[in-house]
């Protein structure tokens, strides 16, 4: 009687199924598409002013600067402008897209958790109490307060058996808010002086800034822009729900505390050194996952690049409606987020996240 002997097929991974490889080609084709678009606004930038020059000779000044008038604007100026932007911009842009999924909240932007307010308080004090009225001075008033009032936040968020729930962020940060904004008021109401030095900071510009100010903030944009890329699989297992997401093994804690870590050194470091501009860290996420779907992957990358060029396009509007005069970027902003947040808000039903 013969033993029969059974052989196994060697196992086979399964692919991936063709439909996802092609959206995945697809997203990768429009996520370039949207990096080629920002390039064409950084040229835009550089050669469009209120001061207006031809522009082949704003490209050689570019490369080849003489010392005249012209050199200094666009040397001194517009170069630093643009890089500014486009360090602001992917700051708001990835820390809306983090807060509003760590909260799960489609409505949460930058200064849900009191960023904002903290870093006005700060160059408050650093004006009436101190006298710094150096823009270099004060971007590092600003992020100790933006830095301070996260810590602030998320420690009275995580008190009790429930930790920091998205519920408890946000009401502490509103709540911070509040008390911050009446504590700028104050001072600023008794002291006139120091009200003149805050409300241009309080309006939003990216003119009136050096190379240096750039300088001081890309270590951190930079650092806060890599920890939020890196928290793109965590921040999907965390829209399962925290009960699921600790059956599948995540630390909700840790990514919590991390993303919290990264709003600070991307708000902090955009709102010190430009003041609060509304609705980039509100509008562009959702313009993200209506490209690439509720994919943190995707969504981070998208509102990290499309981010500044609607700032980008603010500015250079700002620069061209009102010549020889600038309208503030935070101004043409809110004037094209609105509008655009509203189409999104009516077209799409806004689930949580």
């Amino acid at each position: 009687m013969s033993a029969s002997v059974t052989t196994s097929a060697p196992t086979v991974q399964p692919a991936a199924p063709a439909g996802t490889r092609r959206r995945g080609s697809l997203l990768t084709l429009g996520l370039l598409g949207c990096v080629a678009l920002l390039l064409v606004m950084v040229a835009v930038s550089i050669s469009v002013g209120a001061r207006s020059l031809p522009l082949d000779r704003v490209w050689s000044l570019v490369f080849s600067p003489d010392g005249s008038y012209d050199a200094i604007i666009v040397q001194d100026q517009r170069i630093p402008r643009t890089l500014l932007a486009l360090l602001v911009g992917g700051a708001l842009g990835a820390a809306g897209a983090l807060m509003q999924a760590l909260t799960r909240n489609p409505l949460a932007d930058p200064g849900i958790l009191g960023v904002n307010a903290g870093a006005a308080t700060a160059v408050v004090v650093a004006v009436a109490i101190f006298g710094y009225v150096e823009p270099a001075v004060q971007v590092w008033f600003a992020f100790l307060g933006a830095g301070l009032a996260t810590v602030i936040v998320y420690g009275v968020a995580s008190r009790g058996r429930s930790g920091a729930t998205p519920v408890r962020l946000a009401l502490a940060g509103i709540a911070l808010t509040f008390a911050l904004y009446a504590v700028v008021q104050g001072i600023t109401t008794l002291k006139p002086q120091v009200f003149n030095q805050y409300r241009y900071w309080q309006v939003g510009a990216l003119s009136g800034h050096d190379a240096s100010l750039v300088r001081q903030i890309t270590p951190f944009i930079v650092v806060g822009l890599v920890m939020t890329l890196a928290l793109a699989r965590p921040l999907n297992t965390l829209a399962l729900g925290d009960e699921m997401s600790r059956a599948l093994g995540a630390n909700v804690a840790r990514t919590r505390a991390l993303g919290a870590v990264a709003i600070t050194l991307l708000c902090g470091a955009a709102t010190a050194a430009v003041g609060p501009i509304t609705f980039i860290g509100l509008t562009i996420p959702h313009v993200a996952r209506a490209i690439a779907g509720p994919d943190q992957r995707w969504v981070l990358p998208y509102s990290v690049v499309l981010a500044p060029i609607l700032l980008l396009v603010a500015d250079v509007i700002g620069r061209i409606v009102t010549r020889p005069g600038e309208l503030q970027v935070a101004i043409v902003t809110a004037v094209i987020g609105a509008p655009v947040f509203i189409a999104i808000v009516r077209r799409r039903r806004i689930a949580q996240l």
